[in-house]
């Protein structure tokens, strides 16, 4: 009983940590598109496409995401809780979190909101992906990529992918700037240094030790 008590214990912390982790990485997207001053490639092409269709931002996010989510079946990639709860949470949290924060004018004030979501984000990165229920669509994307073709690195697939949809999101309207830069230097070492701190041990020695099947390692950008 103590067993199976503590096997409770470890999922309800590991629900709790998803969930945490999502919602502060909604409200750290949140604090990056009032700051005006640029966005991470991923979220400058949901802001193009949310400029051309109408739609909230939060909406395009869950949109491009099941979308995303769809193309991981011919890579035979299988979704975790932690996947399919990325695509929905984020979505909500961003649309809710805009709707409350200002938009500061000052420009003391866009850079705090800058750093703030970014350092947010690379916290919230480290709790979702710690939790070890899966990986965000967009990621899993790319590891299942390199899974199936092996001998390709994560890091070229992810950049050609990035710079691909930071294009098609510049040319819709995205907001490029200091903060894409900022962003892309800063996460990197930030998941690097969140991950771990979060990452919740496994239950047994067959458990893996690595990244779950499809889950990338601490060397991302962007939106899971």
């Amino acid at each position: 009983m103590t067993e199976i008590g503590n096997l409770r214990d470890r999922l309800t912390r590991r629900l709790v940590q998803l969930y945490a982790g999502l919602v502060l990485y909604g409200f750290s997207m949140a604090l990056m598109i009032e700051s005006t001053l640029g966005l991470d490639p991923w979220d400058v092409f949901h802001q193009g496409v949310a400029e051309r269709t109408g739609l909230s931002f939060g909406t395009v996010v869950i949109l491009v995401g099941a979308v995303v989510l769809l193309l991981w079946i011919p890579l035979r990639q299988r979704p975790g809780i932690g996947t399919v709860s990325n695509v929905v949470v984020i979505g909500l949290v961003v649309d809710g979190a805009q709707a409350l924060l200002p938009t500061p004018s000052a420009l003391a004030a866009r850079i705090g909101f800058l750093v703030a979501g970014i350092l947010l984000n690379g916290v919230a990165t480290g709790l979702y992906l710690g939790a070890r229920l899966g990986p965000g669509p967009r990621d899993g994307l790319m590891t299942g990529y390199v899974v199936r073709r092996p001998g390709r690195s994560i890091r070229l697939v992810r950049t050609v992918i990035e710079l691909a949809v930071l294009t098609v999101g510049l040319l819709l309207g995205g907001t490029v700037g200091f903060g894409t830069v900022a962003y892309a230097l800063a996460i990197g070492p930030l998941a690097h240094l969140f991950i771990p701190m979060f990452r919740v041990a496994p239950t047994a020695p067959t458990e893996p030790t690595g990244p779950a099947p499809g889950q990338p390692a601490a060397t991302g950008s962007g939106i899971g």
